[in-house]
């Protein structure tokens, strides 16, 4: 692995890459990668950079020890086109520093967001703020004509007012205008915060049109900072974190005798049932964990 990535970001400088009907991310700008975060880490010892396998070491241990101010030495610049109601899930995390398009200024754009068929789903019986099963297609599709009629419609009243016959003022005018609607800013971020925001817009949990932009973001990140990104899908991303009930319940089942059978009899089924079992472990608590390890049951 090279010591820094540098041609891998500078082939995505100022590409387009495409987010949900009419969206993207594109990659402006960025300011130090891999060297920066271990030349950052290892400044009070004037050690300055290593090997990469040294270099790989030291990353590793500051991302699975949380000493994560070395990553804010990293700085990413991107210039996103995405619907209003993605923009405002991804202005809650308040750790960026934006610009976004005015429509106190600028004619805003007749572009929305519109779902295709199969995203269309139901609410999720067991996720207050999650999607469920889908619609039959006819009734996704018919669901799609209201939204597309709705925009329309909202987005010609919208151009009435702001004609010269109406001439209303443009802050005014964009107030009716849907969530739906595209807009567009630059977002700038360290790499700390960014591995963060990856942290829980790639999870399942996270809304879908939230995750494709989190999925075009973290291919950035990865060209800029390769170790990094490896790290934090070691140690962050694809890492489970149990609480020290579910560490207890874990060890109460390393220790049980379903696991420690000397003719190794035990089945999938028997550890789990072990597992349900153990003291303390009601089925909500269990079906977590299990969701957690990735376990089907």
């Amino acid at each position: 692995m090279a010591r820094t990535n540098i041609f891998a970001a500078d082939a995505l400088l100022d590409v387009e890459l495409p987010c949900l009907d009419k969206g993207f991310i594109r990659l402006v700008d960025y300011m130090g990668g891999d060297a920066r975060v271990v030349q950052s880490a290892r400044v009070a010892y004037g050690a300055g950079t290593k090997t990469v396998r040294e270099d790989m070491g030291l990353i590793n241990y500051l991302l699975e020890n949380a000493h994560t101010s070395p990553f804010e030495q990293v700085v990413l610049t991107f210039h996103m086109k995405l619907p209003i109601f993605i923009a405002r899930q991804i202005v809650r995390h308040r750790t960026a520093r934006l610009n976004e398009i005015s429509g106190r200024y600028s004619i805003m754009k007749d572009e929305f967001y519109v779902p295709n068929v199969e995203r269309v789903q139901k609410q999720s019986a067991a996720n207050k703020q999650g999607s469920g099963e889908a619609f039959p297609e006819a009734e996704a599709q018919h669901h799609i004509d209201t939204m597309v009629g709705e925009q329309a419609l909202l987005y010609s009243t919208y151009q009435g007012f702001v004609s010269e016959e109406t001439d209303m003022a443009r802050e005014l005018a964009r107030i009716n205008l849907p969530l739906s609607l595209y807009t567009e800013w630059y977002w700038q971020i360290d790499l700390h915060n960014l591995l963060h925001f990856l942290r829980l817009r790639l999870d399942w949990h996270a809304q879908y049109e939230v995750r494709v932009y989190a999925e075009a973001l973290a291919k950035c990140a990865e060209a800029v900072a390769p170790m990094c990104y490896a790290a934090f899908t070691e140690h962050v991303k694809d890492a489970v974190k149990l609480s020290a009930t579910e560490a207890r319940w874990v060890r109460q089942l390393l220790n049980s005798s379903v696991l420690n059978d000397p003719a190794g009899h035990e089945t999938q089924a028997d550890i789990l049932d072990t597992f349900a079992s153990v003291e303390g472990a009601g089925s909500k608590e269990v079906k977590k964990l299990f969701t957690k390890l990735g376990i089907q049951k």
